[in-house]
């Protein structure tokens, strides 16, 4: 990938469109190209976050697994995003799992860098203060749901907002445009892979969604948003 290449792909971003060519160049000058494959690392929950990242194509999932060993799926990585910024949360180790669902290209920097990038770039450390943030919202809201939410509503939560990040427009519906599977919205929502199964099905045969392989299409998206909402709660053994 050259370096002029690199540039016109990250300028276009939010975190970098307002940095001089100079300043994307000198950033350029230090970067690596990291090609993951389907299933691949970028890191490893507790190894120390010697790198941060910035994902150019593909997708990736945040995989956390808790001191009781359960596995929770954190969030999903689109391109775009910023990604292993531990220094940013004064932290020196990862505190989760970064895996490629589908072979991705991500730009990485040694953490080092990272107070040079906020220093000298003050709209990166304002996108930087902001993804903090949400990140942080977007806990709260986890646990928040996991505690008052039925698991019918949490499901139908969770696939809205992937719809609404990563949603793709096709004749049959709105497609979820990378690899997802059950077990994947299992661990988004703390349950099973059996309830999930139950619920697909369920909305299958209300024609809400489509599914198969690795793949959900929504297909009445108003419908699910109401479920989302916690109306018309379909019972599921289990």
């Amino acid at each position: 990938m050259s370096k002029q290449l690199s540039r016109s792909l990250i300028k276009k971003l939010d975190f970098f469109k307002a940095m001089p060519d100079a300043a994307l160049d000198a950033a350029l000058e230090i970067a690596q190209v990291c090609r993951l494959a389907d299933g691949e690392a970028a890191f490893h929950q507790g190894e120390p976050a010697t790198q941060f990242f910035v994902l150019l194509h593909g997708h990736l999932k945040v995989v956390q697994v808790t001191p009781e060993g359960e596995q929770v799926v954190v969030r999903y990585v689109n391109p775009g995003d910023v990604f292993g910024i531990a220094r940013a949360m004064q932290r020196s180790h990862y505190p989760a799992t970064t895996v490629a669902v589908q072979e991705s290209i991500a730009l990485a920097w040694p953490s080092a860098e990272w107070d040079e990038f906020i220093s000298g770039n003050p709209l990166f450390a304002v996108n930087a203060l902001q993804t903090v943030g949400q990140r942080l919202q977007d806990a709260h809201s986890r646990i928040r749901e996991l505690s008052t939410e039925e698991v019918e509503q949490r499901v139908a939560r969770a696939i809205v907002r992937l719809t609404d990040e990563s949603g793709e427009k096709t004749d049959e519906g709105i497609l979820i445009n990378f690899p997802i599977t059950r077990q994947d919205i299992a661990e988004m929502t703390g349950t099973t892979l059996h309830t999930v199964s139950r619920l697909l099905s369920a909305w299958k045969e209300r024609g809400l969604v489509s599914s198969g392989r690795k793949r959900i299409v929504v297909l009445d998206v108003n419908e699910l948003i109401r479920l989302a909402e916690g109306a018309h709660p379909i019972k599921t053994p289990g």
